[in-house]
């Protein structure tokens, strides 16, 4: 039998729904005359904004007051008084532990509404040659984190997950909204266990959410067939203790349907680290269940991105390789070199041809962009670079940058039917990459004055991507589920009282 089970029987009697009742019915009275006198105080005013403001400020405040006080005392009332009445022993992560029979006070729990006291009976280990701390079987079965309620852990990981939190934007924003002051080591300790129990669902919730988005896009309307496409980059990030740059990753799997509009996107990102093996491993294995899990015709599958070392070489040893899970037949990516990056070294060309700010550099320029976008687009392009190269005499320095633009486009041709790509309506810009370098990295860890160890940078990044690939929530009911799965288990029999009671 569990603890939870067990307090359910001994709390339970007759008399329960009255009690509640009563208890509810105290603290009304309690709060009754504090609300008359602020709504007193509005109606009698003159109306005006201001008043308007502190009348909400103030009916707030006083109905945040009437929830901690209903939380504190439900809680409180969990437990019996008489410890006989609890259970003896409880088994915990495989070990035995003995109540002891003085509740001791918990005076820092915090809520939604505010801190309130909790009083709980301890259970010391049995062994006690082994220093082993006690546990409280209460707080553990109301998931307290670091004396935190689920519901405020919850609020405290989004906030520390968006755009331009920073620890004392967090804190001043628990202190103002919820009356709770923390200081800043107790935030780091919640944020990070939260984010370390997130990061063992994550792949499963953005699974769940890739396979939802390619139902909507087989359901979708158009002649062509829904797309599955990845990409992955780098962004720069400032390390803490040595105080030089490193490339955090960042990968993207967007979902496109049947017109090219794109459904949704789910994200992965990893501090630096030497190699990229960590993004390899997890993108591979999303992508592999996936496909693993998905029933329908198999989408087109492509990946988008610029021509970077690491990005060219996840290609080569691993999507090129790729059989599908289930068949075991060979998988055909279509590899498509970012069309930005390939305008760019037009640019690059006409300023070495032309000169910066010529005119007629710039026009010719914008027409290349053009026709890089129509059939032979690239083929064309070098023929229109190379013959007015000819024409022209330029300087080393000059001629060294048109060479570099020039072989960029000449070697990746094939990567470049960008015609084709938007005939099939595949995407051929990494834009959706580029932007999440910007808004799950640069948005978050690189505000002023920023830098990062590698930990605290991977505890925000597992909260980023969570929140920005839309699975924030079903995974953190997940992650309570999972917490209630963990049950305290008791040895004894329920006291004769407390069946007695119970019954």
């Amino acid at each position: 039998m569990s603890y939870v089970t067990r307090l359910l029987l001994i709390l339970t009697s007759s008399s329960i729904e009255e009690e509640v009742r009563q208890q509810i019915e105290q603290l009304w009275e309690g709060q009754r005359e504090a609300l008359e006198e602020i709504v007193l105080k509005f109606v009698v005013a003159e109306i005006s904004p201001t008043t308007m403001f502190d009348f909400e400020m103030q009916l707030a405040e006083q109905v945040r007051a009437l929830a901690r006080q209903l939380l504190q005392r439900v809680l409180n009332g969990l437990e019996a008084e008489d410890p006989q009445q609890m259970p003896h022993d409880v088994h915990h992560q495989a070990g035995g532990y003995r109540r002891l029979n003085e509740k001791t006070r918990n005076a820092h729990v915090a809520t939604l509404f505010g801190t309130i006291e909790l009083w709980r009976y301890p259970y010391r280990y049995w062994h006690r040659d082994v220093p082993e701390a006690c546990i409280f079987p209460l707080e553990i079965e109301l998931g307290l984190v670091h004396g935190a309620t689920p519901a405020l852990v919850e609020a405290v990981g989004r906030y520390m997950a968006q755009a331009g939190a920073t620890q004392q934007s967090v804190l001043d924003r628990l202190r103002s909204q919820h009356g709770v002051s923390w200081g800043a080591e107790r935030l780091r300790d919640v944020t990070q266990e939260l984010s370390l129990a997130l990061e063992g669902l994550t792949q499963e919730g953005q699974v769940l959410r890739l396979l939802e988005l390619l139902q909507k896009a087989e359901q979708s309307r158009g002649g062509r067939r829904p797309v599955l496409s990845a990409g992955r980059d780098g962004v720069t990030l400032r390390e803490y203790r040595f105080r030089f740059f490193e490339h955090a990753t960042v990968a993207t799997v967007t979902v496109y349907d049947r017109g090219g509009r794109r459904l949704g996107t789910v994200y992965l990102a990893f501090a630096p680290e030497l190699g990229q093996q960590q993004m390899t491993e997890r993108l591979t294995a999303l992508i592999q269940e996936v496909l693993r899990r998905w029933e329908g015709p198999l989408p087109r599958l492509t990946y988008v991105t610029d021509a970077g070392e690491n990005e060219t070489k996840y290609y080569r040893q691993v999507l090129g390789n790729m059989a599908h899970p289930r068949t075991g037949e060979k998988l055909h990516w279509i590899r498509i070199v970012d069309y930005y990056h390939a305008a760019q070294r037009i640019w690059t060309m006409a300023e070495a041809l032309f000169g910066k700010d010529d005119p007629a550099g710039r026009a010719w320029a914008r027409r290349m962009c053009r026709v890089l976008k129509k059939p032979g687009g690239p083929f064309r392009v070098l023929h229109s670079a190379a013959a007015l190269q000819k024409r022209r005499k330029l300087s080393k320095l000059r001629a060294a940058e048109f060479r570099k633009a020039y072989h960029y486009i000449r070697r990746r041709t094939k990567l470049m039917q960008y015609h084709e790509y938007k005939r099939l309506h595949l995407p051929i810009g990494s834009g959706v990459t580029e932007a999440a370098c910007k808004t799950i990295v640069t948005q978050r860890l690189k505000l002023s004055g920023m830098r990062w160890m590698k930990q605290g940078a991977q505890t925000i990044l597992n909260l980023r991507v969570v929140l920005l690939s839309g699975i924030w929530q079903p995974l953190y009911r997940k992650l309570l589920e999972t917490h209630d799965a963990e049950e305290l288990r008791t040895y004894a029999p329920l006291p004769k009282t407390a069946m007695r009671q119970a019954a």
